[in-house]
């Protein structure tokens, strides 16, 4: 009620009226959106069912032990590798003195829609879909890459400085890979419900060609069914290329982020892409002043990029204790 009082505030009663009835017809949607929802979890629980049903018998004692298949949802070395190419291509135009701006044509269909001095964001539609994927080129002189990179990979620090986030947690690792299952749950703007994503994600560092890579992507886990208490998302992807300008420990570098997701709203389209467009940055800049705070303050975070390696690679999968074994290795 609050909300529709502070719509009508400074309007005159018709103008009121007319932009309550539109905020009521938001909200009914929302509201038949999650109805929608409760229903299509009971469709996918069916469908799950019915899959197991026709699906080999490893697959289906894994699902029924619920068991994580590593080898279906696992970011491949391939993933890693174009992630790498998409900055490296974008780097070849700057090199030649190509304005950044109409650079798109190293991959085709992008669209600036921001710039600021540290960053440029492009978009370009989904095919088949009514989103955008988005990609964020920027660069920092003030903290080191190593900072940046691990700022964002440790979840305990991102509890303290992220104020939107419910839940964040390491559920399940593949010591073979470092790649790592996240439940995170998020804060969305009033009046939506709060969303929750199950992501698989995986990082390296190239020390030969100077680079650092994290991957994500929504998965699906035995451990983590849909609740009522959050909506889920299910389409979601980010990736996050790192170039130092001289080292890892030195100030200065560029990154490139390529970002999507479907927040599974009912709002418009322009509205749910000036959320996730300004958004972006937003997330950016904050995540750029806890990598200063971790840096001013020396607040003690993982180290994720150590060069030891495993000594033994296994299939063994670690869950109970997923917080242990991952920040001091780096993987290939």
């Amino acid at each position: 009620m609050s909300w529709l009082q502070k719509a009508g505030r400074g309007t005159n009663k018709l103008a009121s009226d007319k932009k309550k009835e539109r905020l009521l017809s938001i909200f009914a949607n929302h509201c038949s959106f999650v109805t929608g929802q409760r229903l299509r979890r009971a469709l996918q629980i069916r469908e799950l069912y019915s899959n197991l049903k026709h699906a080999p018998t490893g697959k289906l004692i894994a699902a029924l032990a619920g068991v994580f298949m590593w080898e279906d949802q696992k970011i491949g070395d391939d993933e890693l590798r174009r992630c790498a190419w998409e900055l490296q291509a974008l780097e070849s135009v700057r090199s030649q003195n190509v304005n950044p701006k109409t650079a798109v044509h190293v991959d085709p269909g992008w669209e600036v829609v921001m710039e600021k001095k540290n960053f440029r964001v492009w978009r370009r539609p989904i095919q088949g879909s009514h989103l955008f994927e988005y990609r964020v080129f920027g660069s920092y002189t003030d903290v080191t890459p190593r900072q940046f990179f691990n700022v964002q990979l440790d979840t305990e620090y991102r509890k303290k400085w992220d104020a939107l986030v419910i839940k964040l947690d390491v559920v399940d690792r593949d010591v073979n890979t470092g790649t790592e299952v996240i439940h995170w749950a998020t804060h969305f703007p009033y009046p939506m419900y709060s969303r929750d994503y199950v992501y698989v994600r995986r990082y390296h560092v190239d020390m030969e060609n100077n680079l650092m890579i994290l991957v994500s992507r929504a998965v699906r886990h035995p451990s983590l069914p849909e609740t009522q208490e959050f909506v889920r998302v299910h389409s979601y992807q980010s990736k996050m290329v790192i170039r130092p300008h001289r080292s890892f420990d030195e100030n200065g570098f560029d990154y490139l982020l390529t970002y999507s997701d479907d927040p599974q709203t009912v709002f418009p389209r322009y509205c749910v892409s000036w959320m996730v467009s300004s958004g972006m940055p937003d997330f950016l800049e904050k995540l750029h002043t806890a990598a200063l705070r971790a840096k001013n303050m020396d607040v003690g975070l993982n180290d994720y990029v150590s060069i030891i390696k495993p000594t033994q690679p296994t299939q063994e999968r670690v869950a109970d204790n997923a917080h242990t074994g991952g920040p001091s290795q780096i993987y290939a």
